[in-house]
């Protein structure tokens, strides 16, 4: 009767293999983040006003998915990569818009859009490679600067935030002052926070390319070691 029980009673392992994690809440946000982003780029040299709210509510539905994943316990690897190449890819998307509207510029732009890629790549393959749980885990006795702006929301938030209401303003610019110059007044007040940002991804990446550095060390010393003994 005990083994009967035991069979007709699934073990939490079983639970689990049968859970799908790409129907979980924060995932289903990001697949519509990803939705209006192409919606976004689709309408971006053709008109504004549809665009700028399409990338707009695909960015602020970057803060819900992650409450979504803390109140549901639904935290994925898999949910945490596609949020993070659904911002690369919406500002890469975005600054490649403005090669086309302000040529001048486009050294720069190729310029952000390298940093912010490489940089964070290379963090993130280091950081899987070192074992972090998460690419945002950083120790407290690493860096400081980067414990700062991954350990405060407010810093985060900022930063992520400026950075992309520069590039955004940049963008509507091309068709519009917006009332009371109000779209020049934004790109000049956070052009510092972007330059901040894209120092602070460089930062990123080098730190990143120690770390490699380090791993790529005690790999070839323990093949060392097995190979002498």
């Amino acid at each position: 009767m005990s083994d009967t029980s035991k069979m007709d009673s699934p073990s939490e392992t079983a639970k689990a293999d049968r859970e799908n994690i790409f129907m979980f809440v924060p995932n289903l946000i990001g697949y519509g983040r990803v939705i209006l982003a192409i919606i976004s780029f689709w309408f971006m040299p053709t008109n504004h006003v549809i665009s700028a709210w399409c990338y707009i509510l695909s960015g602020l539905l970057d803060a819900f998915d992650g409450h979504a994943a803390r109140m549901f316990n639904q935290s994925t690897k898999f949910g945490a990569m596609l949020d993070m190449l659904t911002d690369r890819c919406a500002t890469m998307a975005l600054l490649a818009t403005l090669c086309t509207f302000y040529p001048a510029w486009t050294f720069f732009f190729q310029l952000s859009m390298i940093i912010d890629v490489s940089c964070h790549w290379i963090h993130l393959h280091a950081s899987l490679l070192q074992g972090a749980t998460s690419h945002k885990f950083v120790s407290a006795d690493g860096n400081p600067i980067m414990h700062i702006y991954y350990t405060s929301r407010p810093v985060l938030f900022g930063m992520c935030a400026g950075n992309e209401i520069f590039y955004a303003s940049l963008y509507l610019l091309h068709f519009t002052n917006g009332p009371f110059y109000l779209f020049y007044i934004t790109a000049v007040a956070c052009f510092p926070i972007a330059v901040a940002k894209s120092g602070i991804a460089m930062l990123q990446g080098y730190l990143a390319c120690l770390n490699l550095g380090g791993v790529d060390v005690e790999e070839r010393k323990k093949l060392a070691e097995a190979k002498s003994t």
